[in-house]
């Protein structure tokens, strides 16, 4: 879909390489500056999986020759994507600036936790801070209970690396009708806070201020309950047609415990009792139970299991895998694997001469 578009990525940790991942699961070309003899990061898992459908060069910025050789990748690409803190790229004589004077139509993607200004521009953090600072964090738990601590997709991914992409699809839209670039500022903070339109869209019920009254952490038909495997289940059933399918399959139809879904003072005592009726089986009997219903129930499985899970299979899942998203006309497109560091380092400097730009 993106055929055409390069992308320049500066190596960094995070949302920033699974953005650029998406480009080129997209069909970008994504050249990927690398740290010349730097060690691998440990912190970049074995797997190297973000780096996947990208091209490797390794360049000292520090080094005047492979500065150069950075600058003529600017001149030569449609984006850039960086996830320094704030003042590094300038540093390194790569900043905004400097990079749409060698490039006017550059869409200048920055990734960061706290954006490019705000009194917390220049400290560090990670996901759990910006997700409490937003005010996302709030909801993550049952009341009485601290937050739950998120997957880190929440706000790296979530509130972050697709807001970046986001914005750069929309520079790049922007670029090509008027040739004009634009500097991208995706900050986690201001992805997490946004993403919480929806919440507040809902009206009276969703969002009272007070945990275990609205309707996303207190109903005891919004929760994971433990089985007596020690696995667990997730139920959220949240319109009244699912919820009556819900109850029917749990034999609660005629319960009158159950017959008022969304009164806030009852979820305690309604929420005990499905904790006493799901602990009495395992994971799996409650499974196959729901496996046919719109009652909105689920296994959470392991990654593992998840792997091995029909409906994921039939989708092109597998163990260590993780197919492109989303899918056009039905496929998933295959990418390439990860390259070693500066490994396409020499063809990359070819193709810069051949265009005139070394």
């Amino acid at each position: 879909m993106l055929n055409g578009i390069r992308i320049i990525e500066f190596e960094a940790l995070g949302p920033g390489p699974f953005s650029a991942m998406h480009f080129a699961d997209l069909g970008a070309e994504v050249i990927l500056v690398q740290r010349k003899g730097g060690e691998a990061n440990p912190a970049k898992g074995a797997s190297r999986l973000l780096d996947r459908g990208k091209r490797s060069i390794a360049l000292d910025l520090k080094d005047d020759g492979d500065l150069g050789i950075a600058r003529a990748l600017i001149r030569s690409a449609d984006g850039l994507i960086e996830g320094m803190r704030p003042g590094v790229m300038e540093r390194l004589r790569l900043g905004p600036e400097a990079a749409q004077a060698l490039n006017p139509r550059l869409v200048y993607g920055r990734m960061t936790g706290w954006g490019q200004d705000g009194p917390r521009a220049t400290l560090a953090g990670h996901d759990l801070n910006y997700l409490g600072l937003s005010g996302a964090l709030f909801y993550a738990g049952l009341p009485g209970q601290v937050p739950g601590v998120p997957p880190t997709m929440l706000g790296d991914i979530g509130a972050g690396a697709l807001y970046l992409t986001v914005g750069m699809l929309a520079g790049l839209l922007q670029a090509r009708e008027t040739g004009q670039g634009t500097v991208v500022d995706a900050a986690i903070v201001d992805g997490a806070q946004h993403m919480m339109a929806l919440l507040r869209s809902m009206g009276p019920g969703f969002d009272t201020g007070a945990r275990g009254r609205s309707l996303l952490d207190g109903p005891h038909w919004s929760r994971c309950y433990a089985c007596s495997c020690g696995g667990h289940v997730a139920v959220q059933c949240l319109e009244p047609k699912f919820y009556s399918l819900f109850l029917d399959r749990m034999g609660l139809a005629e319960d009158p415990d159950f017959a008022d879904q969304f009164d806030p003072d009852r979820w305690p005592v309604q929420g005990a009792r499905l904790e006493r009726i799901f602990a009495a089986q395992p994971r799996d009997h409650w499974a196959a139970l729901f496996e046919d219903s719109d009652a909105c129930l689920a296994p959470v499985l392991t990654p593992d299991e998840a792997a091995c899970d029909p409906h994921m299979t039939a989708r092109g899942h597998g163990s260590g895998s993780a197919l492109p998203a989303p899918r056009f006309d039905g496929e998933a497109r295959a990418t390439r694997p990860a390259p070693d560091p500066g490994q396409d380092g020499v063809a990359i400097m070819d193709e810069l001469r051949e265009r005139g730009l070394l």
